[in-house]
Parts: C-alpha cells; sequence; structure tokens
C-alpha cells in the first residue's frame, strides 16, 4: 500500500552499502587469441585492480595475484596498464609503478624498469623482443618528462623513442613493424584541444625515423590513431568541430568514413580510450554519441553502413580482434556489462556484470533528457531523474528537493545509465538533474569551448538555469535547490554558492577552492589546463582571485559539506582544508570529511558509504527532514 510521507523521508531499499556490495568496476577489454581479458576495480578489496580471463570454454578467474594491484599513476589519472599478448600479461604495478611481466600458469616477474618511471598504454613488439610504451620520467625532479619508450623484454632496459614533446599518447604499431603511429601535444593545450597525428618509419636499430604530421593541431583534436591491414592509418579528427572518423594515407590525406554531428571520439583522461575497432576485412566497427545516446555501426570499404542494434545506451571502451567485438556498456536499467559481439553470427552475449541490479526495477527512476534556456540565449542540457517510490507519495501540495549534479572534467559529460548513486537518492524522495553545462562533450567542439576564458561562470549559470527551469515548471521546490559535484564540479559548487543564492546547500568533493594555488600546486597532466578556462597565469592573476571561491568566502551563507582524499595529487587536501576552515570561523554550518589513503576519487567502499550517508544526513538538517534508515 502506497504511503503519503514527505520527500526525503521515503524508506528505500536502495542502501549506501549496495552501492559497493557485490560491484566492480568493468574497464579495459581485450581479446588475445580465444580468451578475453578485463581489469575489475574492487571497492571490497581496498579499491584493488584485478586482471580477469575468461577462457574460451566460459570459466572466469583472476590473473592477478592476490596482493597485486593493477593500475598505473601516468597523468595521475592513469589509463590502460596492461596489455596481453600471445598468452603473456605485461602490467603496471600500483604500489612501485615497475612494469612486470607475467607468463600463462606462472607468478609475475620485475621486468627490472627504473623506479621513478611511470608507464602506460604499453604495446608489444616481438619484432624487436620490447614493449613500447607512454613513459612519465620522474627521476630528475620538477616537472616530469614525458615520452615515447622502449623496453627490452629481456633486461628490462628503458630507451627513449621519442623525445621532445611535453606530451605522448597511443602509440601504434603498423602491421609489418615498419612504422609508429602517435599522438602528441604540449603546453598548454590539452589533448583535446590540439592532439597531432605522427608517424615515423622504425629504423634497423629501433629507433625512429624522420617524423612527420598527417593530422591535428590547434582546433583539430585528434583520438585514437589505428592502422588497417593494407596501411592505412585510421583516426578521429576534429577538423568539421566534431569528432569524426578518417581513413588517411601516409601522405596525409584524409578520406571522412561517416560524417556526422556526432562524437566519435572523447576528451582523453585515460591513456588507452578506444570507441572503434578495425576489422581485419578491411571495415570499421565504430561507436558514436549523438543526442545523448551511444551509437555502434559497422562501416565497409565502400562507406556503406550497417547498423548494431544495442540493448545499451552507453558504451564504453571497445576493443576487439577479427569478427570478436568486446565493449563494456549500460542502460538506464541495465548495470554495467561487459559483452562480446560476434559480428559472424550477429551474436551478442553478456560475459561479466559490475554487478546485479539489487533492487526492484521499479524502485528506479527513468531518465528524462532535457534541454533548457539558459544564459546569453544559449541552450544547455541535462538529464533529469524525478523522485520515485512505488512505496510512497507525497502530498500535493509539497514540491520536492532538487539535486543538481555536476560531473568532473569538466569536459565529461553526464549519459543516461544506471547508477545507484543517482537512485539512491530519487528513492528517497529528491529529485537529480544531472547537467551537461557548456563544456560538456558529446555537443561538439563549439559547445564544449562555451567554457574558455568562462570557467566558474557558464557552468555555474548552466547548472543555476536547469535548476530553475525545472522548478519553474513545478517538478522541484525553489527553495530546496541542492548542488554536488566532484573535482571540477566541486569548484562548480563552491562558485554557485559564494556567487549566487540560489541552493540551499552543497557538497564538495575534492573540489577546487583555490585556482592560481591549484595552477601552482597541481600535477603536469592540468598544470597549464587553466590557460584556457581562466587564463594565463600569473599574468591574470586578478581573474583567479576574482573566480576563486576561497576569496570570496565571506559571500557564501549557505551550508557546505566537504569530502577529500588526503593523498590526492590533483586536488590537494588543503583546497577543502581553508574552505572548511573559513566557512566555520564565520559561523556557517559546515562539516568536513577527510579520507586517509584516498586520492583523487575513492575508491574503497567504507568510503564511499560514509560519503552518500553522511552527505544524505547533511541536507536532512540543512532542509529539516530525517532520512528513514
Amino acid at each position: 500500500m502506497t504511503q503519503i510521507a514527505p520527500y526525503g523521508t521515503w524508506r528505500s531499499p536502495i542502501s549506501a552499502a549496495m552501492l559497493v556490495s557485490r560491484q566492480v568496476s568493468l574497464n579495459w577489454p581485450q581479446i588475445d587469441g580465444t580468451d578475453i581479458y578485463w581489469v575489475e576495480g574492487r571497492p571490497q578489496e581496498g579499491g584493488r585492480n584485478v586482471l580477469v580471463r575468461r577462457t574460451v570454454d566460459g570459466s572466469i578467474s583472476d590473473v592477478t595475484p592476490v596482493g597485486m594491484n593493477i593500475r598505473t599513476l601516468v597523468h595521475e589519472y592513469g589509463g590502460r596498464s596492461f596489455v596481453v599478448d600471445q598468452g603473456e600479461v605485461f602490467f603496471v604495478e600500483f604500489n612501485d609503478q615497475c612494469l612486470y611481466r607475467q607468463r600463462s600458469g606462472e607468478a609475475p616477474v620485475a621486468l627490472g624498469t627504473p623506479a621513478g618511471v611511470r608507464f602506460a598504454e604499453m604495446l608489444v613488439d616481438r619484432q624487436r623482443n620490447r614493449l613500447i610504451a607512454v613513459a612519465e620520467d620522474h627521476r630528475e625532479g620538477g616537472e616530469p618528462q614525458n615520452y615515447l619508450a622502449a623496453v627490452d623484454l629481456t633486461n628490462g632496459t628503458l630507451t627513449p623513442l621519442l623525445t621532445g614533446r611535453d606530451f605522448v599518447a597511443a602509440p601504434r604499431l603498423s602491421p609489418d613493424g615498419a612504422w609508429l603511429a602517435w599522438l602528441a601535444w604540449d603546453h598548454p593545450n590539452m589533448p583535446w584541444d590540439a592532439a597531432e597525428l605522427w608517424v615515423a618509419p622504425i629504423q634497423t636499430d629501433g629507433s625512429l625515423g624522420e617524423a612527420r604530421q598527417l593530422a591535428g593541431g590547434p582546433g583539430d583534436s585528434c583520438f585514437q590513431p589505428e592502422w588497417t591491414t593494407d596501411g592505412h592509418l585510421l583516426v578521429v579528427s576534429e577538423r568539421t568541430g566534431w569528432w569524426n572518423l578518417y581513413r588517411l594515407d601516409l601522405a596525409g590525406y584524409a578520406t571522412p568514413l561517416y560524417p556526422l554531428e556526432a562524437e566519435f571520439g572523447q576528451p582523453l583522461w585515460q591513456l588507452g580510450m578506444r570507441t572503434y575497432v578495425p576489422l581485419t576485412d578491411g571495415r570499421v566497427l565504430a561507436t558514436f554519441l549523438q543526442q545523448g545516446r551511444w551509437s555502434m555501426v559497422v562501416i565497409d570499404r565502400h562507406g556503406q553502413r550497417r547498423p548494431i542494434d544495442l540493448p545499451v545506451s552507453v558504451v564504453h571502451i571497445v576493443n576487439g580482434a577479427d569478427h570478436r567485438i568486446v565493449f563494456i556498456g549500460s542502460s538506464p536499467t541495465t548495470p554495467t556489462t561487459l559483452f562480446l559481439l560476434n559480428l559472424a553470427d550477429q551474436t551478442l552475449s553478456p560475459i561479466r556484470r559490475s554487478g546485479d541490479l539489487p533492487v526492484d526495477p521499479a524502485y528506479l527512476s527513468l531518465p528524462e533528457m532535457i534541454s533548457f534556456p539558459s544564459t546569453g540565449g544559449r541552450t544547455a542540457y541535462g538529464i533529469f531523474y524525478p523522485p520515485h517510490n512505488p512505496d510512497f507519495i507525497a502530498s500535493e501540495d509539497e514540491q520536492p528537493p532538487l539535486l543538481v549534479m555536476i560531473h568532473g572534467g569538466p569536459t565529461a559529460a553526464a549519459q543516461p545509465t544506471l547508477r545507484l548513486s543517482i537512485q539512491y537518492w530519487t528513492s528517497r524522495g529528491i529529485g537529480v538533474l544531472d547537467v551537461n553545462y557548456g563544456g560538456s562533450t558529446g555537443f561538439g567542439r563549439a559547445y564544449r569551448e562555451l567554457l574558455n576564458g568562462a570557467w566558474g561562470v557558464v557552468d555555474v549559470e548552466d547548472c543555476i538555469a536547469g535548476a530553475q527551469f525545472l522548478a519553474a515548471s513545478g517538478r522541484a521546490d525553489p527553495d530546496r535547490l541542492l548542488i554536488t559535484g566532484g573535482s571540477a564540479g566541486g569548484f562548480t559548487v563552491l562558485a554557485a554558492l559564494a556567487f549566487h543564492r540560489v541552493f540551499r546547500a552543497g557538497a564538495s568533493h575534492f573540489g577546487v577552492a583555490d585556482l592560481a594555488a591549484l595552477a601552482r600546486d597541481t600535477h603536469k597532466f592540468e598544470s597549464r589546463y587553466l590557460d584556457r578556462l581562466i587564463g594565463p597565469y600569473p599574468e591574470r592573476a586578478d581573474l583567479y582571485q576574482s573566480r576563486s571561491p576561497l576569496y570570496h568566502a565571506d559571500q557564501i551563507t549557505s551550508p557546505v559539506i566537504f569530502f577529500q582524499g588526503l593523498e590526492d595529487k590533483v586536488v590537494p587536501p588543503s583546497q577543502s582544508e581553508m574552505m572548511h576552515e573559513a566557512l566555520r570561523s564565520r559561523g556557517i554550518y559546515t562539516e568536513y570529511v577527510p579520507f586517509p589513503g584516498e586520492q583523487h576519487g575513492f575508491r574503497k567502499a567504507e568510503h564511499i558509504i560514509t560519503a552518500i550517508e553522511r552527505e544524505l544526513a547533511f541536507y536532512g538538517k540543512v532542509l529539516g527532514f530525517t532520512p528513514a534508515l
């Protein structure tokens, strides 16, 4: 029987423990022979990453021994940290960041790579008995050096192949082993600003010959080069303002494969991301994001396209070999799942799920893709999840609280997928708006560049506009608007509270409070990011101060709760600590929740549970309701 109860007090079957209990993250699938490999992140094991294998008979087992953790810290955000070739695994161990070799059925053996050098996105060059990898060298102190490196498989000797660029990514060896392709970019650009595609012949001694640039640069960022069997290159290029897929010859002549106002690429926050697979018969299997939904298509040599019908709306990391394709997918009602697609017989099989759906689907709030007017006549986007619980309704005269969620990046994107961390709120009677503010990916380069010079302005305006749009339509209580976000999203939270009077309370998860401190203290990958989002530092120190919530903490009158990993190198703990103290000293209700051993984002089960339970209790205190246990 449906009960009448105030919003926020509904009793929900979705507990905080369900967010991590029997749940794992799935990432980096790869096929080697008849076996399928992937990485599982396990909150119940302290966030340990484990390489898992499924053999042809369907049996699944861990490859990574107990006590080891597969994870690279290149760019701090990491990325693809293993490669499998002919049954041998080469991987980065988290604790020492060194490379290991693991033959089938044997324990891993260190290759002997030097301490202080991190590796990512390895490929095996059997012809020369070596790995080729992205290396990040911290041995000299100061800003680390990033370069392409060769690692001898016999003794671990490290040989730089390409130096002189601030960043490199995506090394790809041609099928005949004669050429190497890669991406490169320099400060102050991020990869989505100006990543360039380069190729060079490999000399008889293994070094690179004269390199040539084939594509990319300012205004045309490249993503994921791949070789075809006939010696051409595929690459995702942004020359039309959208990340589209092209075929190139070694002279740089480009042919578009599927011109479309859609995104075939993604911001390269983690090394090794893939959105398409070249097939051995010359076709290409590609995925793209359009109007908030991912699609999959096979493109043949003549440009003919055949769509693949998928039971999911979000696709993450696609890989494959021959006619077998593996990818991670999810939908609003489907947990994240590793799928195997067999193009030969058109079958799609689930291989591994991140976890079972622990509740009746009747408790799920289904997303609504919305657009709404924002400042200056622009249109912004979001995904709205209304409060929903079949056991409860509120009285007719009550409007629900709304929690505005802000993704990080800030070039990331909110996508319509099953997230228990959203259903946790909606099943308790709190609506959620996941905002794709100006700067988000998925709407073309022009939309993403709306944030250039305007971080802390455009993002804040769009989040406010979305909340007020829902309030004006009667779907949210204008007096009970809340805001939460992590990292860059945490900055937007604090800026919205410092410079506007719209939200009753906010939660900052490892958010930026002092932009100048971030510019001075953060890691190499993002050390010049703010040049584009704010302005050059210290030349525009005035802008950094005027946009930094810390210097305007005296204008914040709403309560704020802070969550912070104490080993965070991206946004150091001092950011949250200074902001918390600035509010506390003025008598503003604030809480600070530090997590020892956590970095940028929380991986340990107990910390994930604590964070969401504390945030709910915090909102209850502010809005005057008592959450049901």
